[in-house]
């Protein structure tokens, strides 16, 4: 999708068609990098720069039940909206279910099979009165489009002789629909004719990580697999999030049925580079080849970067002279999100001084914020599971000997065992589900939450693992001969003294 700004736009963003300087302002730092919150975009902005990779070839699957899993800040919302939105455009009825719309379900049944046959009910309930909305609604709106009238028509039928009324009768009312009428309605003849998708997402707002949040959630998932194979015009898409996951799937024995529906949300940095790239492009309104930017090598398409960003950071030790693009791919854990969050607070820093670029000094002078909103990221995300996680990750910071090496916050795995042997001695620390703490224990927490990644050197290159790329490198079993490293993103926040010696201990990651 390209788009066009006129002369009055132009003027507004600070731009020239002559001469496209940019004003850093806030209307145009949206415009260049987005929401922090992409599904918060504008549906056409979110497609114009929203990058398919192979995940969202995967969720575009006909399979009836797919699970988005991954942290937060990967784009698992985005993600969403893109789907449903060309849902529409594809002739299939996306129906959307928010928290908002499961709250008053009562599922304090102690029974877990219970739970489910409520939960199934109540969904059959939700989804039947948003598809007679949506129905009404498209009747509006595609009213020049017969063939889809008349399809409308034939439903209203078969809900009429279901029901005692017509479509539009039901337009203002709550209809408790039991899970068998449910069935029986979407397995009629005329509403196999199109597929109809239920997006549930944000449904771990407010997770507390307790036994009876993991029991419903599991219910949930019980009910919605349920629903899906029994009506095969109705798809079910989830996202939650990896410790709301990872959380039932260890708890309860039954979700081990789902776990072939589970699809990991996550990036490479190569991935996260071509998708800045796109948003540029697009801001200027210029095509791109999205394809042709993800078969190239980084040095061979970071100059689609110079019009926002000084070409080279003008720092020292491992940073000095370093295309800006690798300071920026070593900086993000590898979520779209951390990529805009350190971009717009660069570029706000290059408004306030007078930049038309994002320099050296601009990116420099937000990183402790930066680092700082990591930390406090983290810490709320995960605390469901360790309750004092910021106490944990701020004793993590490096003691005066690991400050007089040259690398403070790289660890062998002894080293990183005996690290937390000593913060455990200074402090109690508690799983929310009550497994035994242990320095064994903590360290796998703080690889899976990626506040810690796999490192190994191969030849001349650092290779560095995330969880989610490798679950079982940090066990309790194997030593697969990694180092452990604390992700640069969080080194400000644990070293605010310091803070000029990291350009020498961190080392950047390698152009690909």
């Amino acid at each position: 999708m390209k788009i066009e700004f006129s002369e009055e736009q132009l003027k507004k963003l600070g731009m020239n068609e002559a001469e496209p300087k940019i004003v850093f302002n806030e209307e145009t730092i949206r415009a260049i990098f987005g929401h922090e919150a992409a599904e918060d975009e504008t549906i056409e902005r979110l497609k114009s720069y929203y990058l398919k990779t192979n995940i969202y070839n995967s969720m575009k699957s006909p399979i009836s039940l797919l699970i988005l899993v991954g942290h937060k800040g990967v784009g698992k919302s985005a993600l969403l909206k893109v789907l449903s939105a060309e849902d529409e455009e594809e002739n299939r009825i996306p129906i959307i279910v928010q928290p908002n719309d499961i709250y008053k379900l009562d599922i304090s049944s102690s029974n877990f099979l219970e739970k489910i046959e409520i939960w199934k009910d109540g969904l059959s309930s939700i989804i039947f009165n948003k598809l007679i909305q949506s129905l009404n609604e498209q009747l509006t709106i595609k009213k020049e489009n017969a063939m889809f009238v008349d399809w409308i028509n034939r439903c209203s039928d078969v809900v009429s002789s279901l029901l005692g009324k017509k479509i539009h009768e039901l337009q203002k009312e709550h209809i408790a629909l039991p899970c068998s009428d449910f069935t029986t309605l979407l397995k009629n003849a005329i509403f196999k004719e199109k597929q109809i998708v239920i997006y549930l997402d944000d449904l771990d707002r407010g997770w507390e990580n307790t036994k009876n949040d993991i029991k419903n959630l599991s219910a949930m998932l019980n009910a919605v697999r349920d629903l899906s194979r029994n009506m095969e015009n109705l798809k079910f898409r989830i996202a939650l999030r990896s410790d709301v996951y990872y959380a039932v799937r260890t708890s309860d024995e039954t979700t081990d049925k789902i776990d072939g529906s589970v699809i990991w949300q996550s990036w490479t940095n190569h991935e996260i580079l071509v998708m800045l790239i796109k948003r540029i492009e697009t801001f200027y309104g210029r095509s791109v080849d999205e394809e042709y930017l993800l078969s190239q090598q980084q040095k061979d398409i970071c100059n689609y970067l110079d019009s926002v960003f000084e070409k080279r950071f003008q720092g020292n030790g491992h940073w000095k002279n370093a295309p800006m693009y690798r300071v920026i791919m070593s900086l993000i854990r590898k979520r779209p999100r951390d990529l805009v969050k350190l971009c717009t607070l660069a570029a706000r820093k290059a408004y306030s001084n007078n930049h038309n670029k994002i320099l050296t000094s601009d990116l420099e002078s937000v990183f402790i914020n930066y680092s700082n909103d990591r930390l406090t990221d983290t810490s709320t995300e995960y605390k469901s599971e360790l309750p004092k996680i910021q106490e944990l990750l701020l004793k993590m910071k490096p003691s005066q000997k690991e400050l007089s090496t040259q690398t403070p916050c790289l660890f062998t795995r002894e080293q990183l065992i005996k690290k937390l042997e000593n913060v455990l001695s200074m402090s109690n620390f508690s799983f929310k589900d009550g497994k035994q703490v242990d320095p064994q224990n903590l360290a796998a927490f703080l690889y899976k939450i990626n506040f810690i990644t796999a490192r190994k050197t191969v030849g001349n290159e650092i290779l560095r693992v995330y969880y989610d790329e490798n679950q079982y490198i940090y066990n309790n079993f194997a030593d697969f001969g990694y180092s452990y490293e604390i992700h640069p993103a969080y080194r400000w926040a644990l070293q605010p003294s310091s803070t000029n010696k990291l350009f020498e201990q961190i080392e950047l990651l390698e152009s690909k």
